[in-house]
This record gives structure tokens, sequence and C-alpha cells, in this order.
């Protein structure tokens, strides 16, 4: 901890108050703790474009080309130049360095998922080896030796992820993201300190779209997953939810809210924003 501390000092004096290109200078912006940027880096300014709007977390697919970790979601859309770092992490710390030691002045929750499409095993280890790099390594909550340590950016793994790889590291500076229906991802026999985060398809698990009242039996049982999640001290977020503009989705989003999940998955960063600052007034 203290040499974190000393390496986030030393890159206070070397940055200084120089803004990155897409940064903008207003970020006073309140964070928005259950928003969730589905695909960020499709929008015009990757992670910009959903830091401006308050999210506090961001999802990012990499692929492994080589020695470079690239940025896509398919692999006809990969570019050399669109890697993790240029994407990513560096404009994350350049941020955390400005911001004294956060994403948000005065918020520390912040969370990149890291969804692998490439071969699990290598994909992952090119990943740790770039999140340890002195240039990052004191952003990371990180586990050490059966204990969190929290930093001001979260790396949850996603996509191919190689559970017993990730399991058996002593040290580590991500976190493995779990199934809402696999047991051993969700409650009791889960550990958070591996599995802080639990995901799961909505569709798959519930029938129920936005049209019409949730039924009784859904809504029981999405509460019941949080509460689960929540008491074993997970997050809890879903994907494919609906996502077209329309009282469909806002209904979906109410019930969500409603039952404390945690990240709310969205493409439309300006449409969940406006939602969830609606309702807290």
């Amino acid at each position: 901890m203290r040499r974190s501390l000393l390496l986030l000092t030393v890159v206070l004096g070397l940055v200084g108050g120089a803004l990155p290109a897409g940064a903008t200078t207003h970020e006073r912006v309140r964070p928005l703790a259950q928003a969730h940027a589905h695909n960020d880096y499709d929008h015009p300014r990757p992670l910009f474009d959903a830091l401006d709007q308050g999210f506090t977390s961001v999802e990012a697919d990499i692929y492994l080309v080589g020695t470079e970790l690239l940025v896509a979601h398919d692999p006809e859309d990969l570019d050399p130049a669109r890697t993790l770092s240029t994407l990513y992490l560096d404009p994350l710390r350049d941020r955390v360095v400005r911001n004294h030691g956060a994403v948000y002045l005065g918020h520390r929750d912040f969370q990149l998922l890291i969804d692998i499409k490439t071969e699990g095993e290598s994909t992952y280890a090119a990943l740790d080896t770039l999140l340890r790099a002195p240039r990052y390594a004191f952003l990371w909550t990180a586990f050490r030796h059966g204990r969190v340590r929290h930093g001001a950016v979260t790396a949850v793994v996603s996509g191919n992820r190689p559970r017993a790889t990730m399991e058996a590291q002593p040290t580590r500076v991500a976190f493995y993201d779990g199934r809402i229906a696999n047991p051993t991802d969700l409650g009791p026999g889960s550990d958070a300190r591996l599995t802080p985060l639990v995901s799961d398809n909505w569709t798959t698990l519930f029938t129920w779209r936005g049209v019409g009242a949730m039924p009784a039996a859904e809504r029981a049982r999405l509460r019941a997953i949080v509460r689960t999640a929540h008491r074993a001290g997970q997050r809890v977020r879903f994907w494919e939810t609906p996502d077209a503009s329309g009282a469909a989705r806002d209904a979906v989003w109410r019930e969500l809210v409603a039952a404390h999940v945690d990240h709310l998955n969205t493409d439309d960063l300006a449409g969940l924003a406006e939602f969830l600052r609606q309702s807290v007034r």
C-alpha cells in the first residue's frame, strides 16, 4: 500500500495539470453509482463520453493480437491504434492522478469491466502483466494474500476468463465476473474476494421485457438474486435488458432500481443518466 501511495505521489508530480486529448475540464459531474456503459468503446469518445455522463462502470472487449491487447467488438473491427492502454488505461491513469487518487473527486468506486474475446489463458496473462506495469499498478483494487485493498479502479474480467488461474494467484489486480446461474459464483458458495460481480443474460432468467406489469414471481426472483449477492458482498449486473428508448425500457429500469441492482447496462449513455437523475429527485 505504501509503495502504491509513493508511486501515486511521484506520478502526481510528473503529470501536473495538463489535460489529455479528449478529456473535459468539467470533472465535477455527479457520479451515478448504478450506471454501466456496455460496449463503451463504440461511442465517439470511448471512456470520456461515459465519464461526462457520470458513469461509474465501463466495459471494453479485448483481443490479444501478437503482444498487444486491442479493443473491439468483432475481429473485423480491430485497429492497432485502439489498444486497451490508449483507450482506457492511460486516460484513467491521467484522471486519477489529477483527481488525487480517484476517477471522480470524492467518489472512490469505479469499475473497468474487461471482456476477453480471445483464448483465456494467454490473453489473461498479457492483461495481468499490463495491469501490473509500474505505469498503472497504483490504479487498481488488489487482492494480496487473502485481503482486498481498494484502489481508484476495480478491474473485473469477463468473457473467456481463466477461473482456476485467477483463483490460484496469491496477488491479483483483477477480479472474476461470475454468473448468476452458477452456484459456485453466486451466494454462500462464492468468494467476493475473487468474484465481487455476478452478471447474466436477462433474457435467460426472466421472460418479462417491460410490457405490462412484471410477474410477481419474476420480481420475487430478481430481488432474491440481489439479496443473495449482497449478503455475500457481491454486486449484480444483467445484460440484454431492453435498451430502446421508451416505456418498456423505463419499466425494466425502474424494477432494477427498486431491487437495488448495482449496475444498469446500457448503450444509451444520456438516456440512462437522465433516468437515474430523475429517479432520485
